[in-house]
């Protein structure tokens, strides 16, 4: 779950569709969109990964994938998975098959990580990042989302074998087999070079750990949206159609009142750039990653005459966004 990121619709049903049909981007957020047999009580857990801080709890952490299960190929390359006939798990499986020597992978964490996922009734590999993101595909770790599951509580460095029944994706989805290493962890904010702040913008101040705190500037609502960066990053661009992991403030422009933070719910967010209000979309596309922006926004770029949740009807609004890592839209299919 997202909270109140800007989306166009807070509800946006996901469609499943045959993974073998799916490009990388496209099979990745399908992947994101599979529980992981997290309760929604919690829908929105600390950056500790579990209730107690000192003991961290994934759902996959209990149970051993199949010794029959064969993994071969080095880390960070691609590898070749062996799979028994008419292998079939039953339950939510995982072994470490390398243990890496690195801090332990917390949800809330960024990393650069491979996956290697193949369809259990075929041997078929669904989906290869090592083709698609060779240095390793930005990701989120979430203890409601497949990829987060299959290396939260592992340790950087390591390589995970995670077994997933059929249904796993939905109904009639196949089971899978998903391979993982963990390559680097990456900021949870961003850490471009810093970018004289523009005249008319609203000032912004940040604590400790980055968080933003946002000032209006004494001036009208804005009727054109403005994006400026406070920070200018040197990663991937993001292109129209990306996944995004970013950190994010939201306020009103006349007020001052915070009515969403990604910084208050402890980890960041991912999403993509077409499923935003259009001034969160023009303030991500062309950016790059590491970089830090500001954009004002008229309500007809916001939430219009509708309005949602915390926003009023026909309010300008404001965010301060961090943009930690890009999932492609454009990768070609397996």
């Amino acid at each position: 779950m997202i909270g109140r990121i800007p989306v166009v619709s807070e509800r946006s049903p996901v469609r499943i569709r045959p993974i073998a049909s799916l490009s990388v981007a496209a099979a990745a957020v399908l992947l994101l969109a599979g529980c992981t047999g997290s309760s929604d009580e919690s829908p929105t857990p600390d950056a500790s990964g579990s209730a107690d801080a000192g003991q961290c709890q994934s759902a996959l952490s209990q149970g051993e994938v199949s010794g029959d299960v064969k993994v071969s190929g080095d880390f960070q390359g691609k590898v070749d998975v062996t799979l028994p006939d008419g292998y079939a798990p039953e339950g939510l499986e995982r072994t470490t098959l390398v243990e890496g020597s690195g801090d332990q992978v917390r949800a809330g964490d960024v990393l650069r990580a491979n996956f290697t996922l193949v369809d259990a009734s075929t041997g078929e590999v669904q989906l290869e990042t090592q083709t698609t993101a060779p240095a390793g595909m930005d990701t989120l770790i979430s203890s409601q989302q497949i990829f987060g599951a299959a290396l939260e509580c592992a340790t950087i460095g390591s390589r995970t074998v995670s077994a997933f029944p059929a249904g796993a994706l939905g109904e009639g989805s196949p089971a899978f087999v998903l391979v993982a290493d963990a390559i680097e962890e990456l900021p949870t904010r961003a850490e471009g070079t810093e970018v004289a702040p523009a005249e008319g913008m609203p000032t912004v101040t940040f604590d400790d750990a980055g968080a933003p705190t946002i000032t209006m500037p004494d001036a009208p609502a804005p009727t054109e949206t403005r994006v400026e960066n406070l920070r200018q990053g040197d990663g991937d661009v993001v292109n129209p159609g990306d996944q995004v992991i970013v950190q994010y403030t939201g306020a009103l422009y006349d007020d001052g009142t915070v009515f969403d933070s990604s910084w208050e719910r402890g980890e960041p967010a991912q999403f993509a750039t077409t499923g935003v209000v259009p001034g969160f979309r023009k303030a991500l596309e062309g950016q790059t990653v590491g970089s830090q922006v500001v954009v004002v926004m008229p309500a007809s770029d916001g939430y219009g005459e509708a309005g949602q949740g915390d926003i009023p009807a026909n309010a300008p609004l404001v965010f301060v966004v961090d943009i930690l890592g890009v999932q492609h839209a454009e990768a070609s299919a397996q």
